[in-house]
């Protein structure tokens, strides 16, 4: 019968005939998942210790001692290392050349060609709250996430560092750097220096998408994709008029007025000279332009939405800053007396009207769109 017994250093003793002694020492591969292995030598060569992680022999094979600083030594097939006073872990994988890196400064030779971020993470022991960046020297730096992969293949060594995680947020213009995915919109308002409970519209602007109305208590979840900015528009803003009837001289689609009264906008509709058109009061304009809000108006053509809607107007007429002129603005129309001044922004051929899809909530969308652009965000 025979037994082993383990000794407090990792050795393995096998009680019976011969009584070899194994020790333990820790293999990983490319993965750095490690597992434990058998070796009968306590100074084994780098070629033993191939052998012993399972492979033939040390041809083609990379073995990679991890020191006490978490740095990677590569050791050669006849060089020996010696188990009893160094740590017992080694990265043994298939290759015929290593490649350095360095992570936060940290150099590592390394037997891959292709690393992910994730492995970076793990080799450079990269905290959660951490994102891991790719220096590169003629562009932005790259920020990788877990699955995203780099070619160590190139010119001179990877550089790779970690950075406190940042997300930002514009509220109104003022732009907060937060180390945490999620806020609160009443925390964001009260960050960027407004009185959460002065009385706001609050309108969340995603690329891509229409602004959505929020409210204090809306959770936003900075990870999502194409955020921009919280806008602000004052309650119950009249411009020094005093409460006036909204008229309602025909309708918009369902879709249209579901939209404009989620939003909390004052909107009527008006028939002046035959033109049918959409008025938005206090319509908020982003930081950029000369005046904080305006009137917009969309003419309805008869046979909206078999009809589309051209391009957009604005009173009084609109001025940027910076004092630039804006282009392609020579439209005209008359609403309750006093003269807008029409941008010519329409759709281009990749995207043409579509009655079954596009409305006055789209039209919206190339507006703001429009008004953007102009300021160069």
């Amino acid at each position: 019968m025979q037994t082993a017994t383990t000794a407090g250093d990792g050795r393995i003793q096998d009680e019976g005939a011969g009584g070899a002694t194994h020790h333990i020492i820790e293999v990983a591969d490319q993965t750095l998942t490690y597992r434990q292995v058998q070796i009968e030598h306590l100074t084994p060569t780098g070629a033993q210790l191939a052998v012993a992680a399972g492979f033939k022999s040390a041809d083609d094979v990379s073995v990679l001692q991890v020191l006490p600083n978490g740095e990677l030594e590569d050791v050669r097939p006849a060089e020996t290392v010696h188990l009893h006073r160094t740590d017992r872990r080694f990265v043994i994988v298939e290759s015929d050349r290593a490649y350095r890196l360095t992570i936060d400064g940290q150099r590592f030779d390394w037997p891959c060609r292709i690393v992910s971020g994730g492995f970076l993470r793990k080799l450079g022991q990269v905290p959660a709250d951490k994102a891991i960046h790719f220096e590169r020297q003629d562009q932005p730096d790259r920020i990788l996430g877990d699955h995203d992969l780099v070619d160590l293949d190139g010119a001179g060594v990877e550089a790779f560092v970690s950075r406190k995680l940042v997300w930002k947020l514009n509220v109104q213009g003022v732009l907060l750097e937060l180390h945490a995915p999620t806020i609160m919109v009443r925390e964001a308002l009260i960050l960027a220096g407004f009185n959460p409970d002065q009385g706001w519209q609050i309108f969340l602007k995603v690329a891509g998408h229409p602004k959505q109305p929020v409210q204090l208590a809306t959770e936003i979840d900075l990870r999502t994709p194409g955020i921009e900015k919280l806008r602000l528009t004052p309650k119950d803003v009249n411009n020094g008029e005093g409460p006036a009837n909204l008229c309602r001289a025909f309708s918009l689609l369902d879709i249209d007025e579901a939209y404009l009264d989620r939003l909390g906008m004052r909107w009527e509709t008006i028939v002046e000279d035959n033109r049918r058109w959409l008025l938005l009061h206090e319509y908020q304009l982003p930081t950029g332009y000369t005046v904080a809000h305006t009137k917009l108006a969309l003419e309805i053509p008869p046979t909206y939405p078999g009809a589309q809607i051209y391009g957009f107007y604005a009173y009084p007429p609109l001025a940027l800053a910076n004092g630039r002129a804006i282009e392609s603005t020579q439209l005209r129309g008359v609403l309750l007396g006093v003269e807008f001044h029409g941008w010519s922004r329409n759709r281009g051929p990749a995207a043409p009207w579509n009655s079954a899809t596009d409305n006055v909530v789209t039209q919206l969308a190339l507006v703001d769109a429009a008004l953007v652009k102009e300021i160069g965000e």
